[in-house]
């Protein structure tokens, strides 16, 4: 789980029940993509403001280059 933190102590993260983040404050949950099958049963993931990454043979595998693709430009700090 990848946490940035920013300088005005705001945090940015992807969702996930790893860590509780409650403690840190209110929260702002925004969906960032959606992970459907196609009419073949193969899987994209189209992210909101962002490329529609597949499609995959398996959920997991567009799930997993979901997350690729947010960490390395919605959490890259820059």
């Amino acid at each position: 789980m990848e946490v940035l933190i920013h300088h005005d102590g705001n945090v940015t993260t992807l969702y996930d029940e790893t860590l509780d983040l409650r403690p840190l404050g209110r929260q702002s949950i925004e969906r960032a993509s959606q992970v459907e099958p196609d009419h073949e049963g193969r899987w994209t993931a189209q992210l909101i403001g962002g490329p529609r990454l597949g499609p995959f043979d398996r959920r997991s595998d567009a799930i997993a280059a979901e997350i690729a693709w947010l960490e390395a430009n919605r959490l890259s700090g820059g």
